[in-house]
This record gives C-alpha cells, sequence and structure tokens, in this order.
C-alpha cells in the first residue's frame, strides 16, 4: 500500500486527523507486543508512522509467564504503555484487571502451534494425534516457549496426551525476546531436537526446517489481540494503529507471518 492510498484509508477511520507527518498533532504511540505478531507489527508499523507522523515507541515481552519481561508484569510495575498487542487469553485477563479499557479490544488474527527441527534432520511424522504422540516419546529434547504455546503445551497438552512425566526430564522452556529469543534458534544450534512455538515465530528463523502444526484436534484456540491501556495518553491514535493492523489492507502481512486472519478481511 503506498502513502496517498494509506492516508486516505486512515481518512476514513475518524479517529485521526493526523495524515501530514510534523504537524502538532503527531504523537509518540507506546506500544507493548509480544512475539507473535512483532513481524506483522515490524513491517506495516512504518507505513503507520509516514501516514500519520505518529511515532511509534515499542516495549517487547512476552504474553504471559514469569519472565521480567512479560507484559502484564511490565504493567504491574508500573511500565506505562498507550496499548497493548498479545495473545487474546492475556488480552482478556488484563481487561478483567481493568489494565486496559473494557471495549477496547481488537482482535487480530489466529495462530497455531507448530515444530521445527534443524535444518538436515529428518522430519518426524506428526501428522496424527499418535504420531505426534510417538515423536514426544522419542525426543532426546524438547524445547517450547515461556508464553502462551509453551504454557499451553507444558501445563495441559503433556498431560492430556498421557506424556508429562516420560517428557519433563527432556524438555525445556526457552525465554523469548527481547532478551531471550525464539526456540527455533536453539533447535538451529542443536541444543534442542524438536521446537514447539507459534508458527509465526518459527517460519523465519534460519538453520531449522519447519516439519508442520501439530495436530488440529490439539491446536489451543490461541489468537492475537490488541487493547488500549487505561492509563493511555494516546488513546485514539493506538485506536487508528488497532483498526490497520485489523484492517483488510494487513491481510497479506498477517498471512505472509505465518498466522491467519479473522474471517471477512
Amino acid at each position: 500500500m503506498n502513502l496517498r492510498s494509506l492516508a486516505r484509508w486512515f481518512g476514513t477511520l475518524g479517529v485521526v486527523a493526523l495524515l501530514v507527518p510534523g504537524t502538532a498533532s503527531a504523537a509518540d504511540v507506546h506500544v507493548m507486543i509480544s512475539a507473535g505478531f512483532y513481524e506483522v507489527y515490524a513491517e506495516l508499523g512504518p507505513a503507520f508512522e509516514r501516514a500519520t507522523g505518529h511515532r511509534l515507541i515499542t516495549t517487547r515481552g512476552p504474553s504471559m509467564g514469569d519472565s521480567p519481561e512479560a507484559i502484564p508484569t511490565r504493567l504491574a510495575r508500573g511500565e506505562t504503555a498507550d496499548v497493548v498487542i498479545l495473545d487474546g487469553g492475556s488480552a482478556g485477563e488484563l481487561a478483567r484487571r481493568g489494565i486496559v479499557r473494557a471495549g477496547s479490544r481488537v482482535d487480530l488474527a489466529r495462530s497455531q502451534i507448530g515444530m521445527v527441527v534443524r535444518a538436515g534432520a529428518a522430519k518426524p511424522n506428526i501428522g496424527s494425534v499418535e504420531a505426534f504422540r510417538r515423536t514426544l516419546l522419542a525426543a532426546t529434547s524438547i524445547g517450547y516457549s515461556d508464553s502462551a504455546s509453551g504454557t499451553y503445551l507444558s501445563t495441559t497438552l503433556f498431560a492430556k496426551l498421557g506424556v508429562a512425566d516420560q517428557v519433563a526430564g527432556k524438555s525445556r522452556k526457552v525465554r523469548g525476546p527481547p532478551s531471550g529469543e525464539p526456540v527455533a534458534a536453539a533447535v538451529a544450534r542443536g541444543e534442542l531436537e524438536i521446537g514447539f512455538q507459534q508458527v509465526s515465530e518459527l517460519i523465519h528463523v534460519p538453520g531449522v526446517t519447519f516439519v508442520g502444526t501439530i495436530p488440529a484436534e490439539l491446536q489451543p484456540e490461541i489468537s492475537f489481540a490488541g487493547a488500549i491501556t487505561s492509563a493511555a495518553r494516546q488513546g485514539d491514535a493506538a485506536l487508528a494503529l488497532l483498526r490497520f493492523l485489523a484492517s483488510p489492507e494487513a491481510a497479506s502481512a498477517i498471512v505472509k507471518a505465518g498466522l491467519t486472519p479473522f474471517a471477512g478481511r
């Protein structure tokens, strides 16, 4: 999308008057975002800045978990943001706690959990539930994230498959960005035989082979959503950003990142 057509699109929102960079209405919009939607944001954010004149100030962190960099932890200790973009379940929890504005949630994309192996390694069969279970049992080491997908695997899925005890000693939680790395990076170095994370966080990492998504009947309902914080100073600009990221114009970037736009976009 070129700058002129993007500017016309923002004009239809009715929430941002600013269409010329450098005007007095330009704002610094503080964004906290988790890794799963970051590829989309990184691609589209500069276009948003050029079209509106706003400047995006970005802080990264997991959607959940015990990391001091996790978005809920950051907010709880007083760090500020105008908008958060993270796992939909975490967005809902922030709304229940009053940390984001009621009714401000914008759903952005659906996500699936996938698996990688080191480049050149044989691709295990994960095409059925039983094949996937056998792959877990046969693996010498397993990696998963410290956010939504890893929480689901370690607290729910392994137990559901009856392998929690067998994989406990060979599983490792990998701390994600900003101070950590994608699970796939550890797989690429040969530190882990197989690794799991949301597809969008796996497919752009060099040195690994994407095996596929885990069986459909085992996939949790994972999505990404944005919401405006209760302490937001730039609510209108934050809303414009979220509406843009959820618009049909963003769909191609969402698909390229390994995510699925919501129906009708």
